[in-house]
């Protein structure tokens, strides 16, 4: 099942764990999109509205489906055991399989904090990154190690319970504009989450938090407070004005904390700006990447 005709499926065995993707253009600079957390979520589903846009602009644009997510691997061996930084390391694990030296990449919302955070640990893999709507950042940068409760409604999803009303529920709460949500999208997403071994990687992501959130020397790991800011790796900032999941004032409070990385904000706009603005965002992506589209000959660049 596919949600459009202007990009394609493929498969790749990323260290042992059968990963899935959805890419569109064959020539230019490598992207990485990632996509955020929350049921039923994907590449496909959270870059639908980019990937051609960059494919056009001279990208070769890749929505890897991340570590037990989308249509990627859900067998133990594939479970996000370590949290976060299971999801990082195979990113960084699918990048290799994919034989590629650098790339660009964009995050939204969980998938920045794993932008970020493959930047900080591969800074010789990662060329710019676009960091979309995220509280994991801000989480990831506080002073102190927050209380454990904190981070419990993220960790529950908002009360999904697999349903497809509760599916709708949390799309719509995304999206600036609830009209925008289709019954095509809700259904496809419904049967993601669905899918055999979902439940029981989340549950292993979930357990693992609970670590986290107690354990400071983990605590230690996910944190990006002293790196973040010290990071050479080119980045900007995109943030809603109207998202509701990640409030806009953690992004003022990020901008105070992050002052070489500039910040970008978009109005009617909520968490996926993506797709609730994407001409805006995807100008935005092209011009700080930067890529010479693919329309241009040589000579007129050159001449």
């Amino acid at each position: 099942m596919s949600l459009s005709n202007e990009y394609y499926d493929g498969w790749v065995l990323a260290n042992g764990v059968r990963t899935h993707y959805t890419w569109a253009g064959t020539e230019g600079p490598a992207v990485i999109l990632l996509h955020g957390a929350g049921p039923g979520v994907s590449g496909e589903v959270g870059w639908r509205l980019m990937l051609p846009a960059l494919a056009k602009a001279g990208f070769r644009a890749i929505a890897v489906d991340q570590l037990s997510m989308g249509q990627t691997d859900k067998r133990p061996h594939a479970w996000p055991t370590r949290g976060h930084q299971s999801l990082v390391d195979h990113v960084k694990d699918f990048i290799d399989a994919l034989c590629l030296d650098e790339v660009y990449v964009v995050g939204n919302s969980q998938g920045a904090y794993i932008a970020a955070k493959l930047a900080i640990d591969h800074p010789d893999r990662v060329k710019k990154v676009v960091l979309i709507a995220s509280s994991l950042i801000a989480r990831a940068m506080r002073d102190e190690m927050p209380a454990p409760e904190g981070n419990r409604k993220l960790l529950d999803v908002l009360g999904y319970d697999y349903t497809r009303e509760a599916m709708r529920k949390f799309v719509t709460m995304n999206t600036y504009n609830p009209s925008n949500v289709s019954d095509e999208i809700i259904e496809f997403r419904h049967q993601t989450a669905n899918l055999p071994g979902s439940k029981e990687a989340l549950q292993a992501f979930k357990e693992y938090q609970e670590k986290m959130n107690t354990d400071p020397k983990l605590w230690d790991r996910f944190s990006i407070r002293d790196a973040l800011p010290k990071s050479k790796i080119p980045m900007k900032f995109i943030w809603g004005l109207q998202d509701k999941l990640s409030k806009v004032e953690f992004a003022y409070e990020l901008e105070k904390k992050l002052p070489n990385i500039p910040f970008e904000y978009i109005d009617e706009c909520g968490h996926q700006c993506q797709t609730d603005q994407p001409e805006i965002v995807n100008e935005l992506v092209i011009q700080f990447f930067d890529a010479v589209p693919s329309a241009i000959t040589k000579e007129e660049v050159t001449g």
